[in-house]
């Protein structure tokens, strides 16, 4: 027997979170989409149980109306179709309305890098971005870390500080899904991470002799999540951009993962080792960069060679 329309959602996203270890990030917006959806359907009188194909392509058309991008269209259709098939492996539902919908087509779009120069002078700011001592060391391994590993700006900032601990030419990392890898350190990063480590934990000293629990992170913070939060982070690269003279605009903690693994391909990496070291679950998520390359090469004829100049 079928659960109740206002069971629907939350009956799914335990299903996904227990069987597929889905992510915090991939369940909230799970239930955002979901939850607008119906909303929509309430507005008409009906919800989930109700809906059927020309409902979705309704409610597809309204957000296409909003003014919604293609890609948060298909996201929502993504979502939707999800909800139905798993209503309907769960006998809910006799049907799946949204299985023969097609969405958006999605633009194509290559991931923006930052070339080596620009990463060098980030690396540079980041060493005297701070007020004191400890936080322009903080800074300095924030960054040297992102670029060495190409970690996403969420496991860099809940990185435990367990991890680094021993001075370890690799750490383990837990990526989407609570999907642990590998990811190996260079030597700028281990030195910055030593330096760093050594103030951290004379701070976390000074907690525990008063009285207080000391963090389990490796970039401690006061907040209600006990770590840097990514948002900090980001606000905190934007400043380093401007005491690099790079385009603050142009610098984002996720720009820096695409230069790891962009950097990485131009120095002749294997596109399955850069896809383990990403955590890609899917090697075409890895072979955009390769478009990225060929873009760079293109351009790098197109602005240097004699003909085309003449051209």
């Amino acid at each position: 027997m079928a659960p109740p329309a206002t069971r629907w959602l939350p009956v799914f996203l335990e299903a996904r979170a227990a069987e597929q270890g889905a992510a915090l990030n991939t369940l909230a917006a799970y239930r955002r989409d979901l939850d607008d959806f119906a909303q929509w359907l309430a507005a008409r009188g009906t919800d989930y149980t109700g809906a059927d194909r020309r409902s979705v392509q309704d409610y597809l058309i309204h957000c296409d109306a909003q003014g919604l991008s293609p890609a948060t269209r298909a996201r929502r259709l993504s979502a939707i179709r999800q909800l139905y098939r798993f209503a309907h492996e769960e006998g809910w539902r006799a049907d799946n309305p949204a299985v023969t919908l097609k969405g958006p087509g999605a633009a194509n779009r290559l991931p923006e890098s930052l070339g080596r120069d620009e990463v060098d002078r980030l690396l540079e700011a980041a060493r005297d971005k701070g007020h004191s001592l400890p936080a322009q060391l903080r800074n300095r391994a924030l960054v040297e870390l992102l670029y060495a590993t190409g970690m996403r700006v969420s496991e860099l900032v809940s990185l435990p500080v367990a991890a680094v601990r021993g001075n370890p030419e690799m750490i383990l990392v837990r990526g989407k899904g609570g999907k642990e890898r590998l990811v190996p350190l260079s030597a700028p990063a281990r030195a910055a991470l030593t330096d760093w480590l050594e103030a951290r934990d004379r701070s976390e000293e000074a907690v525990r002799r008063a009285g207080a629990a000391p963090s389990k992170f490796l970039f401690p913070s006061r907040g209600k999540e006990g770590h840097l939060t990514r948002h900090h982070f980001w606000l905190l690269m934007k400043e380093i951009a401007v005491l690099a003279g790079v385009s603050p605009g142009a610098v984002t903690p996720h720009k820096l993962r695409h230069a790891f693994a962009t950097h990485l391909l131009a120095g002749g990496a294997d596109l399955r080792v850069i896809q383990t070291l990403l955590g890609h679950a899917d090697i075409a998520t890895t072979e955009i960069y390769t478009h990225v390359l060929d873009q760079h090469l293109k351009d790098l004829v197109l602005d240097h060679h004699p003909l085309a100049k003449k051209g």
